[in-house]
């Protein structure tokens, strides 16, 4: 059984500071990889046999994120998520190396690793972003293959929501006893933040955004800065929860730039989170952010504005561990 154990708001997740590079110097020390969520798991363990092979970050945390896009079934994730409220699902991801280059796509449909495409993106094509139609048909080129990926049980809940087509979401909705069929994990995105042995960093996002959101909706896990950044100089961040919060305040951009100013993981993810409340303090206390960060030392943090949050640890050729972030509210 996977341990978990309760974050403190000045504790480290792996305990102490992890040097580089003088913390690789052991052959058992692969690197560290950390993403969100309970199902984050198996993807860290998939990420992980990449690093342990020698592969570099931004190998992993694809490996990881195609792991949670395939062999995942989750309503927010991959193949299994759930559609918008014309019944179309649609996907997005992003993925960054530390040294800037990144690439994304949004509102993709009918194409199982969307990982992978942005990857593509990012190495055969001069832009950063691709949506839509555009999306598939530069995936199409590339060699994927066009794959219907609407699940029965997907349409299902989407006719079960229907018949009252409300959209509010909830925080936490898979702790919610009144939820519908298809709202568990509602908001849950896959990121994932890797080191490597020679102490690079790279980063991941995938998800099939909100369940009955409105056509054409892209929330924050393509957008290089809201959903994801990396630096290599300073360190990752990424997030998970409401996405158009996380795009109004660049937040994952706004963790690494805090980094960048001296502050650890821990203390740049409750700061980003500080400023969301001061901002929108109402609007905070019924939607929920979520927040990892990863140092170049190999430092980890996560805070969330409620409970709920956990992460997912791999380190020091150990298996994977859950972890409960702290929060900004106490419920």
């Amino acid at each position: 059984m996977i341990s978990r154990r309760i974050w403190l708001k000045t504790a480290l997740a792996s305990g102490s500071a992890l040097a580089l590079p003088a913390g690789f110097a052991n052959a058992r020390s692969f690197g560290k990889v950390v993403s969100t969520w309970d199902f984050g798991v198996g993807a860290n363990n998939a990420a992980w046999q990449v690093l342990r092979a020698g592969g570099s970050a931004l190998d992993a945390v694809e490996g990881g994120a195609r792991w949670a896009e395939s062999e995942l079934c989750n309503a927010t994730v991959g193949h299994c998520g759930n559609p918008d409220r014309d019944g179309y699902l649609t996907l997005d991801a992003s993925i960054m190396d530390g040294d800037g280059r990144c690439g994304a796509v949004a509102a993709l449909e009918d194409i199982a690793h969307p990982i992978s495409v942005a990857r593509q993106v990012m190495e055969k094509s001069p832009h950063v972003l691709l949506v839509g139609a555009g999306a598939q048909q530069f995936a199409i080129a590339q060699g994927f293959e066009k794959t219907a990926l609407l699940t029965e049980s997907a349409k299902k809940a989407w006719q079960t929501w229907q018949r009252e087509s409300k959209y509010q979401p909830t925080i936490n909705p898979e702790r919610a006893s009144k939820a519908l069929p298809g709202d568990k994990n509602n908001h849950d995105t896959l990121g994932m933040l890797a080191i490597d042995q020679s102490g690079k960093l790279a980063g991941a996002c995938t998800t099939s955004g909100m369940a009955w959101k409105m056509r054409g909706r892209v929330g924050d896990s393509p957008i290089i800065g809201a959903g994801l950044y990396v630096d290599n100089e300073v360190g990752a961040a990424t997030a998970s929860g409401m996405g158009e919060e996380m795009i109004r305040n660049a937040t994952s951009f706004l963790v690494v730039e805090l980094m960048r100013q001296g502050k650890s993981p821990q203390e740049a993810c409750l700061a980003a989170l500080e400023r969301i409340v001061k901002k929108r303090e109402e609007a905070s206390k019924n939607l929920q952010v979520c927040l990892l960060a990863l140092n170049k030392h190999g430092e980890v943090g996560a805070y969330a504005l409620h409970q709920g949050f956990v992460y997912a640890l791999c380190e020091h050729d150990k298996d994977a561990r859950l972890i409960d972030a702290s929060s900004v509210f106490s419920s």
